[in-house]
């Protein structure tokens, strides 16, 4: 399938998400935004950097699951891909289940690095301080934060702009400093945190799995 009818199709099942959930529509054109940043992120040999904080960290791990391996589709090797150094004997049990990844790294998942930064100089900055030494202008920051004002989420970003990277935010109604200051916010229309997040949960599903037929539907 060509590429311009895989995003038609995609742009069809956007449409069929909102419909299922209406309240969305505020945010239909930032997700869609978002979902072009991503493939433009690995079109260009990028990554995504993503991080929160307590279940918005559950959901910036949940999203790495998602990218990092087969979500909806296999993801299987080809043969072009194969492992020459991998012993023979070895490859074909090997190469049977690796699957194709799409980088991307939780930035909150660093324990000993975070909390080193956090005790030896500024907890607001565990964020921005790998994506200082991660981050590059082909990449993708994903801030998820539902007040929209976590400082360590926002300055993270901040950074992030200053490399040149494109910086999304997922937040509550409200936007908060995130809002004003990234790229693109998906602010899904609640300010209490569970219904925040019960918004986000389908929205990276969705998006994660459109990136993933993008790339790999047939």
């Amino acid at each position: 399938m060509e590429n311009r009818d895989k995003l038609k199709k995609i742009e069809n099942n956007l449409n069929d998400f909102i419909k299922k959930i209406p309240e969305l529509i505020s945010v239909r054109e930032n997700i869609w935004n978002t979902f072009l940043e991503m493939i433009k992120t690995y079109e260009s040999g990028g990554k995504i950097l993503v991080c929160g904080n307590g279940g918005s960290a559950a959901d910036a791990d949940h999203i790495i699951g998602e990218l990092m391996k087969g979500f909806m589709l296999k993801r299987e090797l080809k043969e072009k891909d194969s492992l020459p150094w991998i012993n023979s004997a070895l490859s074909d049990s090997i190469l049977g289940e690796l699957q194709y990844g799409l980088p991307a790294i939780n930035l909150c998942a660093h324990n000993a690095l975070n909390t080193a930064f956090a005790n030896d100089v500024n907890p607001e900055l565990i964020f921005a301080q790998q994506v200082f030494s991660l981050g590059n202008k082909e990449d993708l920051f994903l801030g998820i934060s539902t007040s929209g004002n976590s400082k360590n989420v926002y300055y993270g970003g901040v950074v992030g702009k200053s490399k040149g990277m494109t910086c999304v935010a997922l937040t509550g109604e409200n936007g908060g400093c995130m809002k004003k200051h990234f790229d693109i916010t998906i602010n899904v229309p609640s300010n209490i945190t569970p219904v925040v997040q019960e918004y986000h949960l389908p929205i990276y599903h969705e998006l994660c799995k459109w990136v993933e037929e993008y790339f790999f539907s047939i």
